[in-house]
């Protein structure tokens, strides 16, 4: 008599990267402090580095506490990523009923931190291993950074399979448009409006030295631009520059006032945001709309992030299918970056492996 073989479910770990925030007012200042410690950030030798981040770090935090404030005092970027891993887990569930997976969440700069979730993976001991970071436009001082910080982490079970961008894939250009429609129709459809697509800037420095994430953004928002059948005047900005260096340009501000001297209202898209935090809630709800009053700008409409959009869940969960039947290794969700960007995700990945 024949003996039935009973196939074990393959246990899989997802493993979603955002870069954290503190959660009342008492970790503003060390949340700071780890931000500007990673050389990534602040690229000078660590003993300089270390004492800049104290400096930055004490004299930021009293306004960073205020920003928060705003919000109750904390951030909701690690409420909103645990709940973009429970819906992710409830459909990669639905796509692979036979498997045991589960999505963990690890932060760059608060907690969670690499490490405490690092040994939570590790106790579960995947089979099988996909790291996802919430960054859609790949840069050295977002996804390279978490990448790296998790590389030196992780000693437990399962070839990672690393996820380094995701900038045209299909269900995120689209869950983007559909958005932007919708909000755009519930505000009235109203003529005479700027599409800005705002994303968090970066120094001219690290974007000359051959990181590929302005080049990034700026496909991203051509896609998306390119799928809507309105709002075809479109620009894409840049917010949130700190310190005295050159930011990539323009600024969102910049693009605000352009749009009120043509005479002409605005529509924010966070385009390089999937979760709503202190950039969307303070910088964009509170701060840039206080300067489209000022200066004219009428209207002022904000597109949501991402969140748990179906569509977008839907776009993470192809993502781990696509990685999943691909050998060990770091890829892009399409095309790579043009040979230009020498800082980009495949000619890192031994570093980030």
């Amino acid at each position: 008599m024949a003996i039935a073989t009973v196939r074990r479910m393959t246990r899989i770990a997802v493993v979603l990267f955002n870069l954290g925030g503190p959660e009342d007012a008492a970790s503003v200042r060390p949340f700071l402090r780890n931000l500007f410690s990673d050389p990534a950030i602040v690229d000078t030798p660590a003993p300089m580095r270390q004492l800049l981040a104290q400096v930055i770090s004490r004299s930021r935090a009293k306004t960073a506490a205020a920003n928060y404030a705003v919000m109750g005092g904390g951030s909701p970027l690690l409420a909103e990523t645990r709940a973009q891993a429970e819906a992710l887990e409830a459909r990669l569930a639905a796509r692979r009923p036979t498997d045991e997976i589960r999505v963990f969440t690890a932060m760059r700069y608060w907690r969670p931190l690499s490490a405490e979730t690092a040994a939570q993976v590790a106790a579960f001991a995947p089979d099988e291993l996909v790291l996802l970071p919430l960054y859609p436009q790949y840069s050295t001082t977002t996804t390279a950074s978490s990448l790296a910080a998790w590389r030196r982490a992780y000693r437990g079970p399962g070839a990672p399979r690393a996820i380094c961008c995701y900038f045209e894939d299909e269900p995120f250009v689209a869950a983007h448009a559909a958005l932007i429609e919708r909000t755009w129709s519930e505000a009235g459809s109203p003529a005479g409006v700027r599409l800005l697509f705002s994303a968090h800037g970066l120094p001219e420095r690290i974007s000359g030295r051959g990181d590929p994430y302005r080049w990034q953004v700026e496909q991203s928002c051509r896609a998306i631009a390119e799928r809507l059948g309105a709002l075809p005047d479109w620009q894409v900005c840049y917010q949130s520059r700190v310190g005295p260096l050159k930011w990539i340009g323009p600024s969102t501000i910049e693009a605000i006032e352009l749009a009120a001297a043509d005479g002409l209202g605005v529509v924010v898209c966070p385009v390089a945001f999937v979760s709503e935090h202190i950039e969307t809630l303070v910088e964009l709800d509170r701060d840039y709309a206080e300067v489209a009053e000022r200066v004219g700008a009428h209207p002022y409409v904000r597109i949501p992030a991402l969140g748990r959009e179906a569509m977008f869940i839907e776009g993470l969960a192809g993502l781990v299918q696509s990685a999943l039947a691909r050998p060990p290794g770091v890829a892009p969700a399409g095309r790579a970056c043009p040979d230009a960007f020498g800082r980009c995700a495949l000619k890192l990945a031994g570093a980030l492996a």
